[in-house]
């Protein structure tokens, strides 16, 4: 009986054992893939020589050493101490590289907060700059005759668009993280979006001194594309040059057809400056969001800090490429590879002039600020429109319900009102009031393609983003005037 126990312990014991070394070598072999113990990786091995010599040790024991329930138990035992052990050491290991992975999250959380810290500080200093230029010049403006007032509302509208850009690349950044930015597909010519990308920056190239040479070499010039996230992506880099070159300095704008397949052309947007460049160490966080080179804000340079890694999103939805290559003291070159749908019809028509009088056209403006109120009504009756006003949603609900059908055509509504907000007014006129196909624009600092849909839902009939961009409220309002 001792002996057939023996023999079975003898057996059991071998078959963990067999087990135990099969389970260490599986484990040595993840710890060497993973490159992360390599100085512990030669002692991890050494135990697979005792392993297997144990193993064979409990087969040798097994058949040709007579039974001895006394060593079978101790073989026994061992296997299963050393079973129990492989267990405990690849748990701990497991541990280890958890806690490791926890502390590297912990590290990239503590310099992503850092970055941000040090960019909230540069975005501080950045906004109060044209924040103290608006107060100023207008403090100025409010004593100065008349030449002189002119010069600082200029100023001041500099420095307007200056804040603008600012909160604009923080809010884009922030739709970017929040995985909200959405690409539009439309016909684009790409020849007009380097001419306006060019107008755009070339007075501020000449201002500074800068060369500005530019060249397009495009076959097929109708893509199907965004164009205003385009014109950004581009714009970013064209203001990045003129900021960080130096007077006397040269900046090349290139765009090249560089390839075609099928029906999709592959487009290479090239700039390259002389200006003062950047270390490799920046390089290598360039488009990482919050990060700015250290010595920018020092030398009076201002921006977020955003640019780059939005043109880098906006490239990268478009399913192109950008690289970069720089020198500190010798300058800059990004490229952008990006392939377009060619558009061979194009439906484009003529471009019309933009209509500027709406003499008799009679709207209802609703806005519960009183200083946009102010503003809007200046430019509105400027253009011709005859205006009446509505401080919320009920007060614009109750006017359209006391006029006669058609009275008028038009209603501009702010969204964010007290007591009835515009969705809810827009609602409310559409489904009881006797003007309930009067047309009816958002004109609202909600500006997000979703805001815009939720507009749609609503009833209206366009949108108008604040702040107001003239051209862009008198094409909408012709538009759904015509519409």
């Amino acid at each position: 009986m001792n002996e057939d126990i023996s023999r079975f312990l003898i057996f059991a014991g071998t078959l963990i054992m067999a087990h135990d070394v099969f389970s260490y070598v599986r484990f040595a072999k993840q710890i060497a893939a993973s490159h992360s113990w390599k100085k512990e990786e030669k002692i991890i091995q050494m135990p697979i020589i005792l392993l297997v010599l144990f193993f064979f040790g409990y087969i040798g024991v097994g058949l040709f050493a007579k039974p001895n329930l006394l060593i079978a138990s101790i073989l026994f035992g061992g296997s299963l101490f050393v079973w129990i052990m492989n267990v405990l050491i690849v748990d701990i290991v497991k541990k280890i590289r958890e806690n490791e992975q926890i502390a590297s999250k912990l590290q990239a959380a503590e310099k992503a907060s850092e970055a941000k810290t040090y960019f909230l500080s540069n975005m501080s200093h950045d906004m109060r700059t044209p924040l103290n230029a608006i107060s100023g010049y207008t403090s100025l403006g409010l004593e100065a005759g008349p030449e002189k007032k002119d010069e600082y509302l200029g100023k001041i509208a500099t420095s307007s668009s200056q804040l603008l850009m600012i909160i604009d690349d923080v809010l884009e950044m922030s739709r970017i993280e929040a995985g909200k930015l959405e690409l539009k597909k439309e016909c684009i010519d790409l020849r007009e979006v380097f001419e306006e990308t060019c107008d755009l920056i070339a007075t501020q190239m000449k201002e500074n001194k800068i060369t500005f040479k530019t060249s397009i070499d495009i076959k097929d010039r109708y893509v199907e594309s965004d164009k205003a996230q385009l014109s950004r992506a581009i714009s970013n880099l064209l203001s990045n040059a003129c900021k960080f070159t130096p007077s006397g300095g040269e900046t090349q704008y290139r765009i090249t057809q560089i390839g075609r397949t099928d029906d999709t052309g592959i487009y290479e947007i090239s700039v390259k400056d002389n200006g003062i460049g950047m270390t490799p160490e920046f390089l290598n966080v360039l488009f990482d969001p919050f990060e700015r080179e250290r010595t920018s804000s020092d030398s009076g340079i201002q921006g977020t800090g955003l640019g780059m890694p939005i043109t880098k999103n906006i490239v990268e939805l478009m399913h192109g490429e950008i690289s970069v290559t720089s020198q500190k003291g010798k300058g800059s070159h990004f490229v952008l590879r990006i392939p377009m749908k060619i558009v061979h019809d194009t439906g484009k028509e003529t471009k019309e002039d933009l209509r500027t009088d709406f003499t008799g056209v009679r709207t209802l403006l609703c806005e519960d600020n009183p200083i946009n109120m102010e503003i809007a009504s200046a430019f509105l009756k400027k253009y011709g429109f005859i205006l009446d006003t509505a401080v919320n949603g009920k007060e614009a609900v109750d006017k359209l319900n006391t006029v006669e059908e058609g009275y008028y055509d038009l209603v501009l509504m702010d969204i964010q009102m007290p007591i009835m907000d515009g969705y809810e007014a827009c609602k409310a006129i559409r489904n009881g009031t006797r003007n309930k196909d009067v047309k009816i624009i958002a004109m609202t600092a909600n500006a997000f393609k979703e805001d815009k849909q939720r507009a749609y839902e609503a009833g209206m009939n366009g949108h108008i983003g604040k702040p107001i961009d003239i051209d862009v409220m008198l094409k909408t309002i012709d538009d759904v005037l015509k519409g």
